[in-house]
């Protein structure tokens, strides 16, 4: 789950169905407002965000459901596993969001958290549509040729 150590971006956290259930047309790089015991626990790569979603609460932009565990060194000072976190965002980026989730019926999906190079964490949003049954269906059938096309490559030599 989580990468090397020494690399710029360490992930913390991957929503790996997001891009079978949803149609990513774009995606946004967000700060994330968080407490110190957040910052702790997430450094240990324990959060998950497969049932997260992000939207609108009046001019800002927050992150819903995501699971963040206590951090156990912390005895009566820890936070919330899943309360809402606002993201940090530049003004028109939210004010496209909330237009595309409005008016045009696009979801906004959190597809990993993690690290940057400098330290701060940081979400990477997606924006998508929904897919239906058989587009889920034709994504796997064409998952799984290409698995078998590159089996076929690989014994032929």
């Amino acid at each position: 789950m989580a990468k090397d150590p020494k690399s710029p971006n360490r992930v913390v956290a991957d929503n790996r169905k997001a891009r079978f259930n949803y149609e990513i047309i774009d995606t946004y790089e967000a700060g994330i407002a968080l407490t110190g015991t957040e910052v702790k626990s997430l450094r240990q790569g324990k959060a998950t965000i497969g049932e997260a979603h992000a939207g609108p609460s009046g001019e800002e932009f927050y992150l819903f459901n995501a699971y963040i565990p206590e951090y156990l060194q912390a005895n009566r000072f820890n936070h919330e596993t899943k309360r809402p976190r606002r993201l940090l965002l530049h003004k028109n980026q939210i004010n496209k969001l909330i237009g595309a989730t409005q008016r045009e019926g696009f979801t906004v999906i959190p597809l990993k958290i993690y690290f940057n190079d400098r330290g701060r964490a940081k979400v990477e949003l997606g924006l998508g549509r929904g897919k239906k049954l058989h587009d889920k269906r034709e994504t796997e059938k064409e998952r799984s040729w290409n698995r078998e096309k590159a089996r076929l490559m690989r014994d032929k030599g």
